[in-house]
């Protein structure tokens, strides 16, 4: 086993090696890099061409970020809206009343194990299918990958009716394989988020499984042959080789996932009726909808969107040093 280690290991270096090497060359190069500095017209010309394009993204992710955040420091009610009373500033109150609500701290953890198992599970699913893929021969390849677009394409307001259907207690069919009866699967908290992950794992894992795919096959094949003529077992190959040469595309579709699945609303809202029994489903997202819009408190509603987004920030600040503590290149 300490061959195939050492084997694997330095295929995998080799292989880096090639890349990085290619990418950064050393010594010399760095001093013929004669090419003049450019001038302050050409230093602005590129920002002349990005201008169209940053207006469009200040315009559509700055200002909306902006008034978020400028609402949760205002009282901004119904009374507010209709012009009934002035609109007063209260500073960090809303914060002081969201972080002293017990419910909040309560969806907030249940989001949390929620986004953890959706992240962790949509990753398997789509590595898993990723490895299959390379296996299989090309029709059914192609099968799949058309089947696992299709889910993908599928509007999350469909998907969640469909999967509704398939577990619904009087005409469902998983009912009448398992030989429940009449049970139902969104009136308990756990049926009900474990029936949501479903359907939220169901429409994430293609984007994983063709990123993941694409990556596997951009690796050397004299690199998986070497760990295979080693009598390296797949679980072994996909450990030692695929999974450190994939790790920037793993890093990329594991924030993104982050972030879809931390955010979930269409499933929460549609399968679970706006949260299920006594907002036993609630998440982050429903939540800041719910005291927005149904109690018309959308000081508060604003709050849970920016800490919301601080979370996802720090969540993904943290990832990315941890990466680059690790030499990884982003």
């Amino acid at each position: 086993m300490t061959g195939v280690t050492k084997s694997l290991t330095g295929a995998v270096r080799g292989a880096v090696g090639v890349r990085r090497g290619a990418s950064r060359p050393r010594g010399g190069s760095r001093t013929s890099n004669t090419a003049p500095r450019p001038t302050g017209g050409a230093v602005g010309t590129p920002w002349l061409y990005l201008a169209p394009a940053l207006v469009v993204l200040g315009g559509l992710l700055v200002y909306p970020v902006y008034q978020l955040g400028l609402i949760s420091f205002l009282e901004y009610t119904q009374a507010q809206v209709s012009g009934g009373e002035p609109t007063t500033f209260q500073g960090l109150g809303n914060y002081a009343e969201l972080f002293g609500d017990g419910e909040f701290w309560r969806v907030l953890l249940a989001t949390v194990v929620f986004a953890a198992a959706c992240v962790v599970s949509t990753l398997a699913v789509g590595c898993a299918l990723a490895v299959l893929l390379t296996r299989v021969r090309a029709v059914p390849r192609l099968a799949l990958m058309l089947a696992a677009l299709g889910a993908w394409a599928t509007p999350a307001v469909t998907g969640s009716t469909v999967w509704l259907l398939l577990f619904d207690p009087d005409f469902g069919p998983v009912n009448r394989m398992l030989g429940l009866g009449d049970h139902s699967w969104t009136y308990g908290r756990l049926s009900a988020f474990a029936l949501v992950l479903l359907e939220v794992v169901w429409c994430s894992f293609p984007f994983v499984m063709v990123t993941v795919y694409a990556g596997i096959r951009a690796v050397p094949a004299e690199v998986l042959e070497a760990a295979a003529l080693d009598g390296a077992s797949q679980w072994r190959i996909w450990r030692s080789v695929l999974a450190p040469m994939l790790r920037p595309i793993l890093v990329v579709v594991t924030i993104q996932s982050v972030i879809w699945d931390f955010k979930v609303f269409t499933q929460i809202y549609v399968m679970t009726n706006g949260g299920g029994i006594a907002g036993q489903n609630l998440v982050l997202n429903v939540y800041a909808y719910q005291k927005a819009f149904a109690s018309s408190e959308y000081s508060l509603g604003s709050a849970i969107g920016v800490v919301m987004l601080l979370i996802l920030l720090a969540v993904t600040l943290v990832y990315l040093r941890l990466l680059r503590r690790q030499g990884e290149e982003l």
